[in-house]
Order: structure tokens, then sequence, then C-alpha cells
């Protein structure tokens, strides 16, 4: 590992281009081999301080309805359980889980953050997010198309809540039972809306660090040491590519780089590995996980000018720093996210 290079990366991901072009990082993690190598915080932030995912939220959403699935609570085939669907002529009964989690449910929602958009208008306006989403009709054939959509999460959301007791308290002792504490997450809180159920789409807090320890879980499918968190087969369902999904970018709730089928060269990162799938987040977040390297990377931050950042050069230089995954672990590497 050329630990002088991943320094000088690492400190480049917390310089202003210039006053005008801010970038904003507040957090770097970087995890090999299930050891973090290299952390940097910005100096009104720490280890300990729990931060916005934002739209990170919506990957955590799925391992949640995965637990539902291996607990026999959930079956992803099945139509989605919303109340107000459940109507014979009603073209939404017809939606099922797994259309909601690929984001191909057919649902009308413009993922647009500003005045007399969709999402403007659930996070801020509405008591409850998942029936605002829900009253939203149909603009395609359910599978008929592929929509990136915090309606179709938050709808995720109050399934999980209701399949686990229906209630905010019995959600949260259901999730850090069953996967924070499980992992070591003890910063993880997940907000509610107005009507107590989480806002799965978007506010969920964490340290880097506990950002990091769910993106190592995916990487090392599902297992935490020897205790199976997730289902087996839940990561690969995850991360295989929506098939209505032009350049094979979006799995269940998580995004990816596969490319476009047949003409995997035609991705959305070009520059990094085609096995490379992440949990992103508004403002530039991110947890990438790539698996052929057995690394993570955590990036949080309030970037607003999106010339000012490039994450796939920042992930590029980060692994041009570190050896494959054939080569041993640098000295260095000192701290196990598996036991602390």
């Amino acid at each position: 590992m050329d630990r002088e290079q991943l320094n000088r990366v690492i400190e480049e991901a917390f310089t202003e281009p210039s006053d005008t072009s801010q970038r904003n990082t507040q957090a770097v993690v970087i995890v090999y081999k299930d050891r973090i190598i290299a952390e940097k915080y910005e100096k009104q932030f720490s280890p300990f301080i729990p931060m916005l995912g934002w739209s990170m939220s919506k990957s955590v959403t799925s391992a949640l309805v995965g637990l539902l699935v291996k607990a026999g609570k959930l079956n992803i085939e099945n139509t989605a359980p919303v109340a107000s669907w459940q109507h014979q002529d009603d073209p939404r009964s017809k939606i099922t889980l797994d259309q909601l989690l690929r984001m191909s449910s057919g649902l009308e929602f413009e993922e647009v953050y500003g005045p007399f958009k969709d999402a403007t208008y659930m996070l801020y306006d509405s008591k409850s997010m998942a029936d605002y989403a829900a009253a939203k009709p149909l603009e395609s054939e359910p599978d008929g198309k592929w929509n990136y959509s915090s309606g179709s999460a938050n709808i995720i959301a109050r399934i999980v809540k209701d399949a686990v007791g229906g209630t905010l308290v019995s959600f949260n002792n259901f999730a850090r039972q069953n996967l924070f504490d499980r992992i070591n997450m003890y910063s993880a809180v997940i907000e509610p809306d107005a009507s107590g159920s989480f806002v799965g789409s978007s506010y969920m807090f964490a340290t880097a660090r506990d950002w990091a320890r769910i993106g190592l879980l995916y990487k090392s499918d599902g297992v935490w040491g020897d205790d199976r968190i997730l289902p087996k087969g839940w990561v690969k369902y995850s991360t295989t590519p929506t098939p209505k999904a032009p350049m094979g970018e979006y799995g269940a709730q998580i995004w990816l780089n596969s490319g476009e089928k047949g003409n995997p060269s035609n991705r959305k990162y070009p520059l990094l590995p085609v096995d490379l799938f992440y949990f992103g987040g508004f403002n530039e977040q991110i947890v990438a996980v790539i698996p052929s390297r057995d690394v993570v990377v955590v990036r949080l931050g309030v970037t607003h000018d999106e010339d000012s950042w490039d994450v796939e050069v920042f992930i590029r230089d980060v692994l041009n720093c570190i050896k494959s995954k054939q080569d041993g672990l640098a000295e260095y590497a000192h701290r196990s996210l598996l036991t602390q």
C-alpha cells in the first residue's frame, strides 16, 4: 500500500477547490480487509457524531425487508400490503414488493427537490409520507419502466413497520435487535414522520464508522463474523440489475455499476470495477463496496457544487493506493470493524 499517496488522496477530499467551489467533506473512512486503514474528519466532526445519509437510508430499509423475508413475515413476490390499493378494480393492487424495491412499480413520482415537486411535498408538507406516495396513480404498468422514487421507499418503510407490530416503538426495537446491535452499529437511528412511520427514504443518521459497518455487512454477503444476518441470497438479489434500468445501475434499493446489458463498458463509473455497488445519498453521500478489492469507502459531506467533487476519481485514486485482494494486509491497518 502506498500510505503517503493514500494520505494525499484523503487530504485532497477535504481541500476546497476555491472560495466559490466547496466540497464540504465531513468524513472519510476507508476499510480494507475488514479494517479501517484510513479515516479523517472535518474539524467540527468526529468518529462519534452521527451524520445524515439521505438516500443511503433506502439501502438500510431494503436490509430490513431482507430480515423480514428471512423470518417468513414478508415475501417479495407477493403483492404489496398497502390498504388503499386493496380493491379489485385498482390496478395498483398488482404491484409487488419486489417491484417497489426495484423502483419498477409504475407509480407516478417526480424525484425532484424544488417547489411544487413530489419529493419536496412528501418530505416537507405531508403528515404521512407513505400515504402521499401510495396515493399516486400508475403512470405505466408494473415493471413497465424504472423510475427512481423516494416515495416507493417510504411505502416500503411502512410495510416494514406494519409487519413488526405497527408502532414506532416496535419498529425501533426490531431494527435495533435484529440489525443495528448485531453489527455494532449502535449510533444508527431513522427519524419518523408525523404519522409515526420511519422515513426509510431519507432520514437515517449514523457515524461514518457505522455507515462503513453496514457496507461491510453487504460486502460479506450479509454475514457478520459467524452470524448470518441477512438471508442467504439477499445481497445477490439486491445487487442484481433491475431489467428496466438502462445501464444496469440499480438493484433493490442499491446502486450498481454493472453497465448496460451486453455492454458493461457503458456504465456510470467506467473508471471503477464493474462489481462496485453502493448506497448513495443527496449531497454526495456514499458507502461504496468493491468486493473484488475487499474495500469499503465511506464519504459524507454537504456538497452543493457538483463540479467541486468527483466521487469516481476519488474512489479510483483510493483503489490505486491499495494492493490487490490477494496481497497481505498492510501492518498499519489497525481497527477491525467486526470486533469493535
